[in-house]
């Protein structure tokens, strides 16, 4: 099994998205004896954003990252990704990082019946850390509902959240939130085979 680990906080050591994601591949590698595990920062290892000069392949070195994103991300089994919420979505870093994935013809295309995914039979889990709690379908939510939609999009339907909530309210809902995610990542879903 093939598991790739990306982390696209910020924050270092204090982040709880990192928390999330290292914990997760830990019980991932624990379970699964043959678990090949490579490794993501997009913090330290930004790729640059999308642009013009990104999609005509101008530049040689852009588009070698570019290719190496889409070809660690085919090759992977299980996609574990660190995702803190910032002003309500994801970090640009993991924006930068599904531009690179969400390729017509590689992973996805479109057909006369609207767009299929082909990314199918892989396994997505996120360890999302949120500063507030948000209920389910709230109106300020737009990460979770991002990050299922275009892994949905490209044929990915087997995407669970470990949620971390309520991080920035006080240092005891910080203490109790991450305590509950990383109950939560021993839970048998987890667990479960890719």
């Amino acid at each position: 099994m093939k598991v790739l680990h990306i982390d696209s906080s910020i924050l270092g050591d204090n982040s709880a998205s990192r928390v999330l994601s290292r914990e997760i591949v830990s019980k991932l590698s624990a379970d699964h004896a043959d678990a090949e595990v490579s490794y993501l920062d997009l913090a330290a290892s930004e790729l640059p954003h999308l642009s013009g000069r990104s999609l005509a392949k101008l530049d040689a070195q852009e588009s070698a990252l570019s290719a190496r994103a889409l070809d660690d991300f085919l090759a992977a089994d299980v996609i574990v990704i660190g995702a803190p919420m910032y002003n309500f979505t994801i970090p640009s870093q993991l924006k930068a990082w599904i531009d690179r994935v969400v390729v017509a013809g590689k992973t996805f295309r479109y057909t006369q019946s609207g767009p299929e995914g082909l990314a199918k039979g892989k396994r997505v889990i996120v360890g999302i850390s949120r500063g507030s709690v948000y209920a389910p379908g709230s109106p300020a939510e737009f990460a979770e509902s991002y990050l299922r939609h275009v892994f949905g999009f490209i044929g990915v339907t087997d995407v669970e959240f470990i949620r971390a909530e309520g991080l920035g309210l006080s240092p005891q809902h910080r203490a109790k939130g991450l305590n509950a995610a990383l109950t939560a990542i021993h839970t048998p879903v987890v667990a479960a085979a890719a």
